[in-house]
């Protein structure tokens, strides 16, 4: 059985990322990129769909972990009766192949332990054929081929690798798995000591270039750590999570695949690298936003494979029951043919953000943001399926419209502040009737309360960020009931869900969810705007409280129970975190609107919505 959600520590090399437990147990591993079928599945199953298990005999859980400094390199100690042991486990980053390195050390006294290694390619589905040597062993089977060196002998049984041996103070075992496509040949094996060396290397020199000093300065460069290994190096893309189908309810159906990069986090998750100084990660996902968009306006998705991709199409994996029986597992995601009309802002978004960075804009992007805006100003009025997803009725979700408005804004200021060319009178008389519609149609007077869609009694987190994006300012009379509503009738002990379910039937989906994490960052921001600061620093230090010991957020917590669910590492809870801490620290940089809107959005700071 896999282990709680917040028991897990990431591990990855910038094409993809392993989750080890606290037992010692890797139960999470595609190969060889994020979106490849996993060759460890146990989180979705149990260890019969592949796993990796490195530990004393005599322990369970492990006493303590942690990551060698501001490294991605993971330290995981057990005290036993016959001493104390430490395993460090850490994926170079990638070089020819896919490596997963493993080495034991003994700290004190003498430890016996034991290994089991059993690879099920394809989630599980397919066992390779394993070729058993005294040192080297492999594994094949269709397109995967793996091979694993280990310092000790281990036998083979039912295509699965065990191992006991005892480790005394001083003395190391290593373990070095690698993977390659079965058609190439075998790639030159790492060194594990020179590996080591070279990984820690590139983690201390990667985060030694962020600029942020500011308060919760560890939490951050924890999440930016988080985040680089959520970025798919090749292409700059940056996945929504490392995992699939970790479920938003213990037994439930929202279980979704979020290994994909979704168009909505850019505006986000640029703030949090230029604001923290990743001038060049952000350059390469801007370029990524690009690529993805670029081609016929109305043919955009709201999220894309690693490397552009569009089909993403999405099926179940009937033979694995789910995390806790949570089911059914599903690979790709169907909402990506969903018509989410917020997503034409937060492209205008995102790239608006670069140009006040000084990221150097082309003749090209403007051009594609030109054809992103005659598909917005054609297409602004339809009703659509929301930022959620959600898989009912199309309905006028008030977030979209205020989404659409922020994109006639940014080609707005475009022109008045830039100098690119534009039909920028047209631009303002529809910015300026899209206001004027959301203010009519998606507010109630009677409970000074913008609404989650055009007569809906219902509300959703995402009229957070109605200030953030400029449509209204903070000090706003429905601004400041907007938030106090929100906070009021979405809170669970404090944290906030996205929407109430099963309000309006809004969704189409049985069951429930957790509270989501990002959504209450945007209420700690909310909450430091319209001027209750103390309790906007309260709210982000129990949320900070949330993570587990090496620094991870999922998507969701339930409060009742205090477990994570949802994907995990999820890198919008990550973006959320390290955007609030510079919003509280007075370092939030923040980009302005059009000098027509002064009077209404004096500084807004960009858009942070997702799923």
């Amino acid at each position: 059985m896999a282990s709680p959600i917040e028991d897990y520590a990431l591990i990855g090399d910038l094409h993809t990322a392993a989750l080890v437990g606290r037992d010692g147990s890797i139960d999470w591993l595609c190969l060889p990129r994020f979106d490849s079928p996993a060759s460890f599945a146990a989180l979705l199953s149990d260890e019969n769909a592949g796993h990796w298990r490195l530990a004393p005999t005599d322990a369970g859980t492990a006493n303590r972990r942690r990551y060698r400094g501001d490294t991605l390199v993971l330290e995981t100690e057990w005290d036993t009766p016959g001493g104390t042991v430490r395993v460090i486990d850490f994926m170079p980053v990638r070089g020819e192949a896919a490596d997963v390195v493993r080495i034991v050390e003994g700290v004190t006294g003498t430890v016996t332990m034991a290994t089991r290694l059993r690879l099920r390619f394809d989630y599980g589905s397919i066992t390779p054929w394993v070729r058993h040597g005294e040192r080297e062993h492999a594994a094949i089977a269709g397109p995967d081929a793996a091979w694993l060196h280990a310092d000790i002998a281990l036998e083979h049984h039912d295509r699965t690798l065990t191992g006991e041996f005892t480790v005394s103070a001083g003395e190391q075992v290593t373990f070095v798995l690698t993977h390659q496509l079965s058609h190439l040949p075998r790639p030159k094996a790492v060194h594990p000591q020179h590996a080591l060396t070279a990984t820690e290397q590139f983690w201390q020199d990667w985060i030694s270039r962020g600029t942020y000093n500011g308060p919760y300065a560890d939490a951050v460069r924890r999440s930016l750590i988080l985040l680089k290994a959520l970025t798919y190096a090749p292409t700059g893309g940056i996945v929504a999570a490392a995992t699939t189908s970790l479920p938003e309810q213990i037994g439930g159906s929202r279980n979704w695949d979020y290994r994909y990069c979704w168009l909505r986090d850019a505006t986000f998750t640029l703030q949090a690298l230029l604001g923290t100084g990743y001038v060049a990660e952000a350059k390469a996902w801007r370029e990524w936003l690009l690529r993805a968009a670029a081609g016929d306006p109305a043919d955009l998705q709201i999220m894309y494979g690693l490397d552009g991709t569009r089909r993403l199409t999405e099926s179940t994996l009937d033979w694995l029951p789910g995390y806790e029986n949570s089911g059914p597992v599903r690979v790709g995601n169907a909402a990506a043919e969903q018509f989410q009309l917020d997503v034409w802002g937060e492209v205008l978004n995102g790239l608006h953000l670069a140009r006040e960075a000084g990221i150097a804009a082309t003749d090209a992007g403007w051009d594609l943001q030109r054809a992103l805006l005659d598909y917005l100003e054609s297409h602004w009025r339809e009703p659509d399926n929301g930022l959620w997803e959600v898989r009912g009725p199309r309905q006028h979700f008030v977030h979209s419209k205020v989404m659409a408005w922020a994109g006639l804004d940014r080609a707005v200021t475009a022109v008045e502040r830039y100098g690119l060319d534009g039909p920028v009178d047209r631009w303002r008389a529809i910015r300026e009737q899209i206001h004027a519609d959301v203010c009519e149609h998606g507010y109630d007077p009677d409970r000074n309360t913008f609404t989650q869609f055009y007569g809906s009694h219902g509300l959703d987190a995402a009229l957070l960020l109605i200030p953030r994006v400029g449509f209204l300012p903070y000090d706003d009379p429905r601004v400041v009931g907007t938030v106090e509503a929100v906070q009021k009738q979405l809170s669970t002990d404090g944290f906030l869900l996205r929407y109430q379910p099963q309000h309006d039937n809004v969704d189409g989906l049985p069951g429930t969810e957790g509270a989501f994490l990002a959504c209450t960052f945007w209420l700690a921001d909310a909450l430091h705007g319209i001027g209750r600061v103390d309790e906007a620093r309260q709210l982000f230090e129990r949320l900070l409280a949330l993570r587990n010991d090496v620094g991870m957020l999922a998507e969701e917590y339930d409060p009742v129970h205090r477990r994570h669910l949802g994907n995990t590492p999820q890198a919008f809870s990550l973006v959320g975190l390290v955007n609030t801490a510079r919003q509280l620290s007075g370092t939030s940089t923040r980009t302005s609107a059009s000098p027509s809107e002064q009077h209404t959005t004096p500084t807004p700071i960009g858009d942070p919505s997702a799923r």
